[in-house]
């Protein structure tokens, strides 16, 4: 398979993966405020309202849970930990606000798994 080709498979799977992972969340109650919101600091996959709290999600798929959690660097979660600062900047109460940063993972038989808090604090 040609690399252009591949790479526009696993785009394709990562935005199968955030539908997947959204849709779970909106089952929970969770209102979907954001998809790839693009900051200065980058992109976050998904933003949710959850009552009074907003809820970052970094989306990976990869052929197992642990496979997907270390697609994770260190310098991935300062990203999202910025990017999702720059988006409470954007709410009239920001950093008031109370939130979370979760992961959530999508294994290769399109399961999910969600770690709340999983990635780092403020």
């Amino acid at each position: 398979m040609d690399k252009s080709l591949t790479g526009t498979v696993a785009n394709l799977a990562g935005q199968n993966a955030e539908l997947q992972v959204a849709a779970d969340y909106e089952r929970r109650g969770h209102t979907l405020a954001a998809r790839r919101w693009r900051g200065k600091a980058g992109e976050v996959d998904l933003i949710f309202n959850s009552g009074s709290e907003v809820v970052f999600v970094e989306v990976k798929k990869a052929s197992s849970f642990s496979a997907a959690a270390r697609r994770i660097s260190a310098r991935q979660q300062q990203r999202i930990c910025l990017a999702a600062q720059e988006y409470l900047g954007t709410l009239p109460n920001g950093s008031l606000i109370p939130m979370r940063v979760d992961a959530a993972f999508v294994d290769r038989h399109g399961q999910i798994a969600v770690l709340e808090n999983a990635i780092g604090s403020f």
